[in-house]
């Protein structure tokens, strides 16, 4: 900040504009004893607010430090009119131009106080035609009316705002501990810097509330300050809020209410109809309003500046505020904002109109994504209420349950049961109410349900739902047809996993159920995806987007993320190679495994996670995200709704990517013992299960898997998967010597392939996949497509000499042999017998004594000796070449 006020060539002004209390005068009283320099300071009152007197005030202040002989300026300030001041102002002017070349600064101190446009234009006068060597520096709470976009282009301004000013959060605790001697834990300075947002004034007021002792004893006290206490509300009043006019003092009393702030809402409260403009001036002003949109229409107070108004007019008109709360809540509920609304209902403290709100919104917001904050709200009622009334019972439990606290949500399913119970045989005037909320109970019990694996009873559970909801008067089918989706899904019935999420995603629109709608649409992109339809998936992803967003603009709240449509998103941009898109959409999940997620979620962003690795060849990397999936499955399975995807199974394929295929074989025996519940995980197992096979030389116990598979992925309509089944197909058909079918299978694979553009399977498939692809007849598919392949291939596996398609291969062949044009080195020769063995790159290190980097640089140079573009296929073709035995 100091820096900021230094001279500089070309500057002519600085401006140091806050709000009152940032320090704005301390920070120019230290330059100035700091700078040594000829300071001429000029401190303003309203008075000063006429020409004449002002520039004799300037003109006293530049006199008494011998800035300059400015005795004609000073007598024609005296004697012209002031129409005539444009002389008076060139002679003080020409009086500055003529001293020594020694640099002098003018301080004007509280320009806010100054109101005339005259003088405005007098001093931007003066300022553009000041002499190189002469500054302003001007002190004000407001943005003054002068041309400062024109001296900003012209780079001869320099600005200090209240951002500048406010502390930081190390700031602040160095000025509690070091400066006022209080004793204050970083996690106690950190409170009250967000109480007080930097506010200077504000924390030395904090720090000064209460004896000394009284602060040393008791500093959680402290941190509970608030515009309350009275050192802040007094200064507020006397420094602030007196000083103001009166319409603008009446403004800001009647609207201390209210959290958030715009001109319709206070002309609600108000009952007027010029608030939008009092807001406008209050900004200009600089008056502790914060805006929190671009256009100029959502504003908010300081906390502690909001909290003095609204002590005041609560000490000295109590019934008045609580009108104008009142009408704060009729608004937000009238205009759909429901949390501003209950923000006002919790601050008023009343209770039971609460629990009526929450009673009618409060399941919307749950599903909307608001399920802490709900538990928050209700955590202030009183017990005695929230106990009592069995729709607030329901939503704690809905609450509970989207928190993923399972273990408690049992307990209290049962103490509404018996609620419900007693007011049935009550023939309780709500009994209508009651029948409704069994619904409910039962649809929870479906989804606990699925958490233990008991499909049979959450399906029986759900179509129960489904046969009552039309006789209640609950929001509820767009959750149903989800638990029904969900449990189609995970029996494999894409087809009808389809059509009940499509009835969630619609019914969920007519309910306004934003989670669900979200949740919805991401799992059935997630089934569009397996079935092969990504243009769909893409299409229905963008709609659901757009319509939650619609109802979420308000930047404060976190954006509601789905893990299945994120996870669809990654697999089909992956699937398409861009992966560096799909890695966007993975990013908003990693935040998620970070601070704890459902377990089933966290195991799907992991796996997600790990496929992107593995498709960027970052094996290792790849492998430590599936290891902490297995962990939360293994620790966590009793709590996950769902079956996740076969996170064993990929793992295989990264062992295989990387050489070490005893690891792999050894997947593949325990994997006899694995029962799958998902038919999809199933065969994404069995499709990996024929990848070891055939890397072990086994093409016959491949195809034995295979051909049944292809069987029931086909009547499935699993095409995502019928397409890799075709191309490991292919493969193991090339081993076993069947080129002609080989070739023909990769053909097929490719024109399903084409239609959605997918590229990363053939890709990661394999060199033996590569020559395949070369060797196809592709004439009838697009040729973008081919061509883009092609390059893919050509980038990760070097291409072959042209060999005749048809030809039987020995089972034992490798495609794209070639000899050694350079000999392996006698260290290169060492990491390869280490890869071999199994060794990931850091253990090779630590075997050869070397860094990591320098075996990633022999790794390098013996594949491109060799030829290869990966462990497995070095390895390979050292066997090939007589390298390895």
């Amino acid at each position: 900040m100091l820096d900021r006020l230094k001279p500089r060539p070309g500057k002519r002004i600085t401006t140091v504009i806050a709000p009152a209390g940032y320090g704005k005068t301390t920070l120019v009283n230290q330059w100035c004893e700091q700078d040594g320099g000829t300071i001429a300071w000029l401190s303003l009152d309203a008075g000063d607010d006429e020409p004449r007197r002002f520039w004799q005030y300037v003109a006293g202040a530049i006199e008494r430090q011998k800035i300059a002989d400015i005795s004609d300026a000073r007598k024609r300030i005296n004697d012209l009119s002031e129409q005539e001041f444009d002389g008076a102002i060139t002679a003080l002017i020409n009086a500055l131009a003529e001293r020594d070349d020694n640099a002098a600064v003018l301080v004007l101190d509280d320009y806010h106080l100054i109101k005339r446009p005259d003088i405005h234009w007098q001093l931007g006068y003066f300022i553009d035609y000041l002499p190189p060597q002469f500054q302003v520096v001007l002190i004000s709470r407001t943005e003054p009316p002068l041309p400062l976009a024109r001296w900003r282009v012209r780079h001869s301004l320099d600005e200090v705002h209240a951002a500048d000013l406010a502390f930081s959060e190390s700031e602040c605790q160095s000025f509690f501990n070091d400066y006022m001697g209080l004793a204050l834990t970083p996690e106690q300075a950190t409170q009250l810097w967000q109480r007080t947002e930097g506010w200077v004034a504000a924390m030395q007021l904090a720090a000064l509330s209460g004896s000394h002792d009284d602060r040393l004893k008791n500093t959680e006290s402290l941190i509970r300050y608030g515009g309350g206490d009275k050192y802040i509300s007094d200064y507020v009043l006397s420094e602030i809020l007196d000083h103001q006019a009166p319409e603008i003092r009446q403004f800001l009393l009647e609207t201390a209410c209210c959290l958030r702030l715009c001109g319709p809402l206070c002309d609600g409260i108000r009952e007027a109809t010029n608030s939008q403009g009092i807001l406008e001036t209050l900004v200009a002003a600089n008056l502790f309003i914060i805006p929190l949109d671009t256009r100029g229409e959502w504003f908010r107070y300081h906390d502690l500046f909001r909290e003095a108004l609204y002590n005041r007019l609560k000490q000295t008109d109590s019934q008045r505020i609580d009108q104008l709360q009142q009408r704060a809540v009729d608004w937000f509920l009238e205009h759909d904002q429901l949390q501003e609304a209950i923000a006002q209902l919790v601050q008023l403290e009343d209770w039971e109109w609460l629990a009526k709100v929450l009673e009618q919104y409060g399941n919307n917001l749950i599903h909307g994504g608001y399920h802490l904050p709900v538990l928050g709200w209700m955590d202030r009622m009183p017990v005695s209420l929230t106990e009592s009334r069995p729709r607030l019972l329901m939503l704690r439990i809905w609450a509970l349950f989207f928190s993923n606290k399972l273990d408690i949500v049992e307990p209290l399913l049962e103490r509404l049961e018996s609620l419900l119970h007693k007011r049935i045989a009550e023939d309780h005037p709500d009994t209508d109410g009651a029948m409704a909320l069994q619904s409910e109970i039962a649809l929870i019990r479906s989804y606990l349900a699925r958490t233990r694996s008991d499909l049979q009873k959450a399906s029986v559970l759900t179509q129960q739902v489904l046969r009552d909801i039309d006789h209640t008067n609950i929001p509820l089918k767009s959750v149903t047809y989800y638990g029904i989706g969900l449990d189609c899904y995970a029996r494999g019935d894409l087809v009808s996993a389809r059509t009940a999420l499509q009835s969630s995603v619609d019914h969920g629109k007519a309910e306004k159920k934003h989670s669900t709608v979200l949740s919805s649409g991401g799992l059935l992109a997630w089934i569009l995806f397996h079935q092969g339809e990504m243009d769909l998936a893409l299409e229905l992803c963008a709609s659901v987007r757009a319509w939650v967003d619609s109802y979420h603009t308000d930047p404060s709240q976190p954006r509601l993320v789905s893990c299945w449509q994120n996870s669809a998103l990654i697999q089909i941009y992956r699937e398409r190679n861009d992966l560096s898109l799909a890695q966007t959409y993975l990013n908003p999940l990693l935040d998620h495994v970070k601070k704890g997620t459902e377990p089933g979620q966290h195991i799907i962003i992991q796996y997600m996670r790990a496929h992107l690795a593995f498709s960027q060849e970052n094996y290792e990397e790849a492998i430590a995200y599936l290891e902490d999936a297995e962990n939360v499955l293994t620790h966590k399975r009793d709590v996950i709704v769902f079956e996740p995807p076969s996170v064993d199974a990929l793992k295989a394929r990264c062992f295989m990517a990387m050489g070490q295929l005893d690891k792999a074989t050894a997947w593949l025996r325990r994997r006899e013992e694995q029962t799958y519940q998902n038919p999809l995980n199933r065969e994404q197992s069995l499709i990996t299960a024929a990848r070891v096979m055939l890397a072990t030389q086994r093409p016959e116990d491949a195809l034995n898997i295979l051909i049944p598979l292809r069987t029931e992925t086909e009547q499935s309509q699993h095409n995502k998967h019928l397409i890799e089944l075709l191309a490991v197909y292919a493969t193991a058909c090339h081993l076993k010597g069947d080129e002609a079918e080989a070739v023909a299978t990769m053909q097929q694979a490719l024109r399903l392939a084409a239609r959605d553009r997918l590229l990363r399977l053939f890709v990661d498939e394999g060199e033996a996949t590569a020559h395949l692809i070369r060797h196809s007849d592709t004439r009838d598919l697009p040729d973008s497509y081919m061509a883009e392949l092609h390059r893919l291939l050509d980038e990760r596996y070097s291409p072959e000499s042209s060999q005749p398609v048809g030809e039987p291969k020995p089972a034992t062949a490798v495609i794209g042999c070639a000899e050694l044009v350079e000999p392996l080195s006698q260290r290169e020769l060492e990491v390869l017998e280490l890869i071999n063995a199994g060794l990931a790159n850091k253990e090779i290190a630590l075997k050869l004594d070397v860094a990591p980097t320098t075996i990633k640089a022999h790794i390098r140079n013996l594949y491109g000796k060799i030829g290869a573009r990966s462990r497995t296929e070095a390895l390979a073709k050292a066997r090939q070449l007589g390298v390895l035995s």
